[in-house]
């Protein structure tokens, strides 16, 4: 009789890969899946899941709903808060040589479920100035973050995020329809910056870019009023941001190694 290692190619111990795997693909779906989506999603044989599902169901991190999907558990949340903070310290530098350069407040934010979260954020050091407090959560449609951590989904999960958290307006220039976003998603991902057009707030205008290599969709951001972040701002403003991107997506990339 033969026996089977417990440890994967990469010298990790198998099982602990293939439970993070299923968390991925959980999240993946917006935080919720049917064990048949997991099935399909992944190359696990059928008892596999449910043995693994049936162990993070027990530990809290998978959580089983009335409706026989699986969510995301509680017990994730003390972790992501602490991974968060982690990561808005690593991007504190970032951010303070963006506000240097650019004279506007900087922001981080990543990919939380159906919404974004803002992680760190850095203040203008003008009097009037945009405030973002750091743990806020913002849509996905109508955030410039938002819409440039939408830019590197696939259209199939950006209708399936959105759909979930629906398109509330916030002001007169919030996109309300999926067609009108899909083709600001699309200039987006042509252009390489998302603006939030006074969508959130009147009197304010926001760019963002997607971090390149982060380990969950994560956007870097710039705002003000439109006063300020005009169409020349904007022209000199976006090779920075994106460089600024660039560079945390190296520092995420060396520490995960």
């Amino acid at each position: 009789m033969t026996q089977t290692s417990s440890k994967s190619t990469t010298g990790g111990v198998q099982s602990v890969e293939r439970a993070f795997e299923l968390l991925e693909v959980i999240a993946r779906a917006g935080g919720e899946a049917a064990l048949s989506e997991l099935a399909a999603d992944t190359p696990l044989p059928l008892p596999t899941i449910h043995r693994l599902l049936r162990t993070l169901v027990g530990v809290g991190y998978v959580r089983q709903l009335p409706n026989r999907r699986y969510s995301l558990g509680p017990r994730l949340i003390r972790l992501g808060e602490v991974a968060n903070r982690q990561l808005g310290a690593l991007a504190s530098p970032v951010l303070k040589d963006l506000v240097s350069k650019l004279g506007e407040s900087a922001n981080i934010a990543v990919l939380d479920g159906d919404m974004v979260t803002y992680i760190a954020q850095v203040q203008s050091a003008h009097s009037m100035r945009m405030i973002t407090e750091v743990g806020r959560r913002a849509m996905l449609h109508n955030s410039g973050v938002g819409k440039a951590v939408l830019s590197v989904l696939d259209d199939e999960r950006v209708q399936r995020l959105v759909s979930q958290a629906g398109m509330p307006p916030k002001t007169a220039n919030t996109i309300t329809t999926l067609g009108k976003l899909f083709t600001d998603v699309e200039a987006t991902r042509e252009r390489g910056y998302s603006i939030d057009e006074e969508e959130q707030e009147l009197g304010v205008r926001c760019i963002a870019v997607p971090v390149p290599g982060a380990p969950t969709p994560m956007a870097i951001s710039v705002s003000g009023p439109v006063t300020r972040v005009d169409e020349a701002f904007i022209k000199s403003a976006v090779p920075v941001l994106q460089e600024a991107a660039k560079e945390l997506g190296v520092q995420l990339v060396a520490a995960a190694d």
